[in-house]
Order: structure tokens, then sequence, then C-alpha cells
């Protein structure tokens, strides 16, 4: 077997990122308290997010857009242009906060990229992306960068075929069953499941037991050898 490319996610592989949307939804919560209970404000929330994806794509903006919808279905349109103003700013500092990589991030993608082409496959905003992956420091390492508005099977087949040798040499690695790994396994890739500690509801997945191509690991830390096990001796 030949491993020739390796794809990464981004937000919560090689950095943090849904530790800042937990933050934002509970001072979200704090501000439509009166109206009410945070159970309630986070189904409602989390249902408004699911009926927009098809509308605002997935990402900081259509989360922000999700909640000033929220806090008007939940104060029956009687929300204050204060809270609006509140929710606004809360997202554009999450716009604004600085990179966290997440531990064994750096150090693999660079060792990797020494051996196989490797690619940064993600979804999202563009500019939002864009801005994660210019303070990261890791995009001389990556061969080519691809920000998606949502990833299948074909999504993952294009990809590894315009940057690669096809799906069939391709591994996609991720935090996200749902997303990084489940599609790219119908594809004909690797996945290799590298969990985060918070996961979205709505990636939420549950593990392709029993696929040979599927694997997992606790962090980044032990892809290499992985990889090296898997297909030895490539070399781009």
């Amino acid at each position: 077997m030949t491993l020739a490319t390796i794809g990464f996610d981004a937000d919560d592989t090689l950095w943090q990122n849904e530790a800042f949307f937990r933050l934002t939804q509970t001072r979200f919560t704090d501000l439509l308290s009166d109206h009410a209970e945070a159970e309630h404000l986070h189904e409602r929330l989390l249902a408004a997010e699911r009926r927009n994806l098809g509308h605002y794509g997935f990402g900081i903006k259509g989360f922000v857009l999700s909640m000033i919808e929220t806090a008007i279905e939940v104060t029956d349109q009687r929300v204050s242009a204060q809270v609006i103003a509140e929710i606004m700013a809360a997202g554009r500092e999450m716009l604004a906060h600085p990179i966290e990589l997440l531990p064994h991030a750096r150090e693999t993608v660079t060792a990797l990229s020494q051996t196989h082409r490797v690619l940064l496959i993600t979804k999202g905003d563009l500019l939002d992306q864009e801005r994660k992956l210019a303070q990261s420091g890791l995009g001389d390492l990556f061969d080519g960068v691809e920000i998606v508005s949502d990833k299948t099977p074909t999504t993952y087949a294009t990809i590894f075929a315009r940057h690669g040798s096809g799906a069939d040499q391709a591994m996609m690695v991720g935090n996200s069953l749902k997303s990084d790994v489940l599609p790219a396994l119908a594809a004909g890739s690797w996945g290799v499941h590298v969990p985060h500690g918070l996961t979205w509801e709505l990636e939420r997945a549950d593990p392709p037991l029993g696929q040979t191509r599927f694997h997992a690991l606790p962090d980044l830390g032990g892809l290499p050898d992985l990889v090296e096990r898997l297909a030895p001796n490539y070399h781009k």
C-alpha cells in the first residue's frame, strides 16, 4: 500500500476552536437569563444553528447570526439593541482571538511534511480560516490548502485527486468523525480520528468499527508512527 498524501483538519485538530464557542455561548446564556433557562436556550440555539447551516455555512459568523435569531425568538421580538450589540461584540472577539496550537501539532505536521504531501482541509468562513492559518505559523508546511463549505466523500475525492494520486493513497486526520473520518473513508481514504475534549453536537457520530482503514489516536503525537506502520518507506 502507498500512502502519499495526508490531509489535516484545522479547528480542534491543529488548534483550539470549540472552547471559544462554549465560552461565548455561556456569555449568551447570561445575557438572556431573564428570558429563558440555560438548557432551553441551548436547545433553541442548536436548532437555529442546524436550521441555518444551509444559509450561513459553518463558522463564527453563522453562529453569531443564529444567536441573534435565537435572542429575537425567546424574547418574543423584544430583545434590546444593547443585547444584540453585545452578541455582535462577542463574535468579533472570537474572530480576533489568538491561535492556540494543540499538543504535537507543529512537530507532527513538520515531520510528515518531510516525507509526504500534506494538505490542510478545513471548512468554515474563508477569511477567518485564512487568519487562523496565518497566525498558526504552519502555513508554509502545507503543499495545499482547501477551505470548503462542507466535507463530503466527493469533496475528499476531488481534493485528493487534484493535489495527489487519489483518495486511495490518501489519509484524512481530524477530530470530527462526522466530517473528517466518515466521508474520507467513504471516498476510499484512510481516516484517523484524533478526538478533542469538546465536540459540537452537530459533529457527533459513531465510530466506524470494523473499517480496516479507520484508526484512532489519543493525540497527534502518535501519527508519524502510525503512518510508518501503514505504509513504510514512502518519501515524496
